[in-house]
Order: C-alpha cells, then structure tokens, then sequence
C-alpha cells in the first residue's frame, strides 16, 4: 500500500538579487531585481509502507525542499502530495502525530537542558500516555546505549551523542513515517556505523517508512535497497541500487597483471591509466569497448590475471552529481544574460 503520493509536486522561490555596493544598496531600497529559483520541478513519486528509500542528489537539487513539503514546513506552488492519505501543508494535528523530520543541522533539543527535559516536553506536546513513554524511552535508550546520558545538558554531548538523543525524540512518539535528512553529517566513522546499525535495526522491527537524505554513500548502501536520485528538481533515476552503476557508468575498471613483471609503455593504447603498481595496472575502459580490448591485450602479451569491475558506486553518483551541477551552472548563466 502507497504511504508516499507525489504528483506533479513543484516549488518554486523568488531571490532578490543584491548588487556590490553603497549605491547598488541604496538604489535597492526603492527598486528591486529579482530572478526565481526552482528549487522542485515537478515530482511524481510513490513509497510503499515499509520502504527504506534513499533520497539522493547533489546540493541544491531539491532533496530538503521535497522533505520540507512532505512534512508541512511549507507550500507548494503546484502539484499534489499525500502521506498516509494527508495532505501535509494542511497541518493537521492528526499527522503531525503519525510522522516525524530529523535534520541532521538543526536541533529541536533544548540546547542548555538535559535531554530526558525535551523529552518530556514532547511527551506532553504529542499526548503520549506515561506506560507507553516509559517503555518506548527505556527502548530507545537501550538500543542507542545513551541511559547515562539523558540527565546530562545538550550543549555538554558530543555531535554522535545530540544525533542519538534527535533520533530518540523523533521516535518518541512512535511515528509510521520518518523523514532524515542528512542524520550522520559531520559525525565520525564509529558514529555513523552506531546510527546505521539502528535505523537498520528500528525499521526491520517497526516496518516503518524511510525517507533518506544523504551524501553518505555507506548510508546508503547499508540501508537502502531503493535509490531515487534527483538532480535539479527532477527525477532521473528510480530503482535499486545496483542499478545505478548500470544505468549512469559509462566505462569498467579493467585491471591487469602482467608476467614476468613486463608492463608495456604503450598502456594508453588500451584506456585511461587509472593505477600503476607494476607488475599490476588499472584501465577505465570504455563499456562497449572492454571485450575489444581485452582480447587485444590477451592476444598482445602474457598476463598472470585479469579482472573486470564495474567502478565504485561513490564515482559514479560523483560524476553524475558533477555533470548535474554543472548543466545547472550553464543553465542559469543563459537566464541571466
């Protein structure tokens, strides 16, 4: 069953425009220039009950905007959006209590309190009855192993240790739909493995519905099965994450090892030099071209082993978010000239 319809969902900003300048300041207080900013351009987009879906996209393609939408923060300029069958701008109490938005640079904690205060603020905000906030707070606590710290002040945690107790008050209430934006930015390696391995965990058990952004592509390959990629408030891509390397690289890594440690000179005769560590070299090689190419060079000189990857997923999102950037650069130079 569809928890996520999006159709046709765009948003759209107008930016003023300030020159450099004394004058250019002064002469903006009585005429002012303008330009739009398309931040969504037209979505459609549907997430199943129980999906874990990876929401991706270079910076300003429109990933926070679509999340803002969907949990109400604002409005669109065109198009349709329902979550669990509300409309989410229309803010009803009613889903305010079924959903729930953690942005992984903003903090809805008190900062000079103790979390275990916000968290009772929230009980009280969300009506939580008292056995239920107990049990899902001892729960939560237990599985993020932060019972010390809930009498200790926000402003005293360490950046892991705020994203565990935003986590906790976000699921406090025990949401059907969660909305993460950027959930392990700025953390370290332990602490980004620590919020995987629960989300991970959260979602199994509660089969809730997962929205995810991140530039973290270890999030994603540990979480998602689902990848939609967005780039300039479009949709490109929509499918597993396996399929992205199908979809979007263009060229294989051919890696060979060379007997009797002979690597010829002539190796940009075969593709791109990626690595040198004789007797072993890295090829980018062309997709089309791999069988062609690695018939040449069996039939050219003694190899002791041979292989043929596809490149890392991280490469190709970078490519791809790279591309998109710069299409979107060219495309906005044009409106201004």
């Amino acid at each position: 069953m569809a928890v996520i319809e999006i159709s046709g969902l765009k948003k759209s900003y107008r930016v003023y425009q300030k020159r450099e300048g004394l004058w250019a300041s002064l002469t903006g207080l009585f005429s002012r220039e303008f330009r739009d900013v398309r931040a969504v351009r037209g979505i459609d987009l549907t997430v199943d009950e129980g999906e874990f879906v990876a929401f991706l996209g270079p910076n300003g393609a429109g990933k926070t905007t679509t999340l803002k939408l969907l949990s109400g923060v604002i409005s669109p300029t065109a198009g349709d959006a329902r979550v669990m069958g509300f409309v989410p701008w229309e803010r009803t109490n009613e889903y305010r209590r079924r959903f729930a938005l953690v942005m992984g640079q903003k903090n809805q904690l008190w900062w000079d309190l103790p979390a275990a205060e916000s968290f009772r603020l929230h009980q009280q905000i969300y009506r939580i009855e008292p056995a239920d906030f107990d049990h899902t707070l001892a729960e939560l606590t237990d599985l993020l192993d932060v019972g010390k710290l809930l009498n200790q002040p926000v402003r005293e945690l360490s950046l892991g240790e705020r994203m565990k107790m935003e986590l906790i008050a976000a699921l406090l209430h025990s949401p059907e739909v969660l909305f993460l934006d950027e959930p392990t930015i700025g953390l370290d390696v332990i602490a980004q493995h620590n919020i995987q391995k629960f989300l991970k965990h959260y979602q199994e058990v509660r089969r809730i519905t997962i929205l995810l952004t991140s530039h973290y592509m270890k999030d994603v390959a540990a979480l998602c099965q689902r990848v939609v990629i967005i780039a300039q408030g479009q949709i490109m891509y929509d499918g597993s994450l396996a399929g992205v390397v199908d979809s979007f690289s263009t060229h294989k890594v051919l890696t060979l090892q060379f007997a009797d440690d002979q690597v010829p000179s002539d190796l940009d005769r075969y593709g791109e030099l990626i690595e040198l560590v004789p007797p072993k070299v890295k090829l980018r090689v062309e997709r089309v071209d791999i069988s062609r190419i690695l018939s040449t060079v069996l039939a050219d000189h003694a190899l002791e082993d041979v292989s043929v990857e596809d490149p890392p997923l991280e490469d190709v999102i970078a490519d791809l978010f790279t591309q998109s950037s710069e299409q979107a650069e060219r495309e906005e130079v044009a409106a201004t000239q």
